[in-house]
């Protein structure tokens, strides 16, 4: 079942090859995707120029990655009925995700991204916020010569904006909480952030995947179930991750991030909301190990004793539960799609080994 999938990744890298040369020659290979990204432009135009604008992005992209959300697009896609035909519009979904991760160090001053150094930090904060900036724009410029009709490439432009607009309305609810180390935002609001922030960009995969394999531009009754089971499937996948990698930054550590640098950010995680609303008379303390953590960096002492009380607490357990919980309910929808084709090439069955092969209920993408 791995060749499946990889059979279907490799499609996807291609795309996205594609649309992010590793050498945007304006007089070269790349002068269709000048083209493509820009328009006409007069005048010449250095390559070496072009390059600083896609540099950063083509490096954080080359660092790895799961590429989940595509394949979940393709994979809904397929077992509708809809071939490959979600393939090209793979960008509208990884180039926002890695845009946010370079936009996320920046605000998070974090310094490691996958193992190496954060892309502000490697090319410049002015830098990483153009290239950021510049990698959500690219990813629309896909749906042009998407071979879809005026109105079902209409709809993908709005899923695609209001999608974006929820995922940076999370982040504003994330920002404002981790600059008040005195905050305690209620479970509920939590998970609302949740959504928006890590969800949206999953919805977005369900739903492109339904939204493509559409037959005509007209939206029947089955298929607006469609868009909001698994919309909602999605969604709860995408909040199950986040948990799961919030739990694992406060246990063994994220790969290419630092143990414990959540602390140092000040984020209101939910093993940090489980203990403080177990523990109301600890939030001076927490306030505390947090002020001293982003004053004296990861090997503050305070990360360790806050660590320590978690998991004496059993919120870290707690919460991963949680977290495993929401990615069940996720895996029992996608393996059961209503008005699944049958013979659409296992497509159905893939959906639901998915987790599995992207790492399952231990799922973490180093995402802040």
């Amino acid at each position: 079942m791995d060749r499946a999938y990889t059979q279907r990744l490799e499609k996807i890298e291609a795309v996205l090859q594609a649309w992010l040369p590793e050498n945007p020659d304006p007089a070269g290979a790349a002068r269709q995707w000048m083209t493509q990204a820009f328009g006409y432009l007069e005048g010449a135009l250095a390559p070496e120029l072009v390059k600083a604008l896609t540099q950063p992005g083509w490096d954080l992209f080359h660092r790895g990655g799961k590429r989940w959300r595509p394949l979940l697009m393709t994979l809904v896609c397929e077992a509708l009925g809809g071939g490959d035909r979600a393939l090209p519009l793979t960008p509208l979904l990884e180039f926002p995700h890695t845009a946010s991760l370079i936009h996320d160090d920046i605000e998070d001053n974090a310094d490691e991204r996958r193992g190496e150094p954060a892309i502000h930090i490697r090319y410049g904060t002015d830098t990483a916020i153009n290239t950021g900036a510049f990698l959500y724009f690219l990813a629309l410029a896909c749906i042009s010569p998407w071979d879809a009709p005026a109105e079902r490439k209409n709809q993908v432009f709005k899923l695609w904006g209001v999608s974006m607009r929820r995922l940076h309305l999370g982040q504003a609810m994330d920002i404002g909480w981790h600059r008040d180390f005195s905050s305690l935002p209620s479970l509920e609001a939590y998970d609302l952030m949740c959504r928006l922030k890590t969800g949206s960009l999953a919805r977005l995969a369900a739903v492109l995947g339904v939204l493509a394999a559409l037959p005509d531009d007209t939206l029947p009754e089955h298929e607006a179930f469609l868009f909001k089971a698994l919309g909602k499937a999605a969604e709860n996948l995408g909040m199950g991750f986040q948990i799961l990698d919030d739990v694992k930054n406060l246990t063994t550590g994220n790969p290419g991030k630092k143990r414990g640098d959540d602390v140092v950010e000040g984020k209101k995680s939910l093993p940090v909301l489980l203990y403080l609303y177990r523990h109301a008379d600890h939030q001076e303390w927490v306030t505390r190990c947090f002020s001293a953590a982003r004053q004296g960096g990861s090997s503050a002492p305070e990360i360790e004793a806050l660590i320590s009380a978690l998991t004496a607490s059993g919120v870290l357990t707690e919460a991963a539960a949680r977290g495993r919980s929401l990615i069940s309910e996720a895996r029992e929808v996608f393996s059961h799609i209503p008005g699944a084709v049958q013979g659409s090439g296992g497509s159905e069955a893939l959906l639901g080994g998915l987790l599995d092969f992207i790492g399952g209920t231990s799922f973490h993408d180093q995402e802040g």
